[in-house]
């Protein structure tokens, strides 16, 4: 009997260890937009420094951060199911 309540709590302690290291969807966005807002503010000032024109810098901001705010968030779900390295 002592066996298998020591099995049940091992199992549990397994549950809970998984469940923290799996991050939270909202954690997710969060991290995906404060990424964004950074790079973004790089992309319109190094393209601003190439073009001249602010109207055409924050154009290519504007896609540039749409675009890979998408394809961040789907990479770091992606990377998040892997259990390599965690």
């Amino acid at each position: 009997m002592n066996r298998v309540l020591q099995a049940d709590l091992s199992l549990e302690n397994d549950k809970q260890e998984s469940n923290t290291t799996q991050e939270n969807i909202k954690r997710s966005i969060v991290k995906t937009i404060s990424w964004r807002v950074v790079g973004t503010l790089a992309t319109v000032t190094i393209s601003y420094l190439v073009t001249g024109t602010l109207a055409l810098a924050f154009s290519i901001g504007g896609i540039e951060l749409v675009s890979k705010m998408v394809l961040y968030f789907f990479h770091e779900r992606t990377w998040n199911s892997i259990k390599w390295g965690k």
